[in-house]
C-alpha cells in the first residue's frame, strides 16, 4: 500500500517545515488519475500522524478530475479514472490534468 509511504512523507515535510507547531488541519489535492486511493490515505494520515504535532488534524482531500487530450483525433475530455480510452477508440491519450499529489494548505494552532 503506496498511500502509507505518501502520508509518512507528508507528514514528514508538515514537521520538518512547522517544528513544534500543533497542525490542525491538512489539505491536500490528490488527482483523479493519480493513482492514489482516497479513503486510502485517510486511514494512512491517522497512523502516520501518531506521536507528532499533526497527530489529530483534520485531513481535508480535494479530487481534481483528469483531462486529457486524444492524440489520434484532438478530442479533449474529462477522465474519472485511469482507464484512458477516448470515443474515437483510441488508447493513446496525453495527460493534460489529474495526476496532481500534493499538500495545499496546513493549518496551524
Amino acid at each position: 500500500m503506496h498511500e502509507l509511504a505518501i502520508t509518512q512523507s507528508v507528514v514528514e515535510a508538515i514537521t520538518e517545515r512547522l517544528g513544534d507547531a500543533r497542525v490542525t488541519a491538512v489539505r491536500l489535492e490528490v488527482g483523479q488519475l493519480a493513482g492514489v486511493v482516497s479513503d486510502s490515505l485517510r486511514f494512512c494520515f491517522d497512523v502516520a500522524a501518531q506521536g507528532t504535532t499533526v497527530e489529530g488534524a483534520r485531513l481535508e482531500i480535494d479530487e481534481p478530475p483528469g483531462r486529457g487530450r486524444c492524440r489520434d483525433c484532438g478530442a479533449e475530455r474529462a477522465f474519472h479514472d485511469l482507464i484512458l480510452l477516448c470515443d474515437c477508440g483510441s488508447a493513446d491519450i496525453e495527460i493534460l490534468a489529474g495526476r496532481e499529489l500534493r499538500i495545499r494548505s496546513v493549518e496551524v494552532a
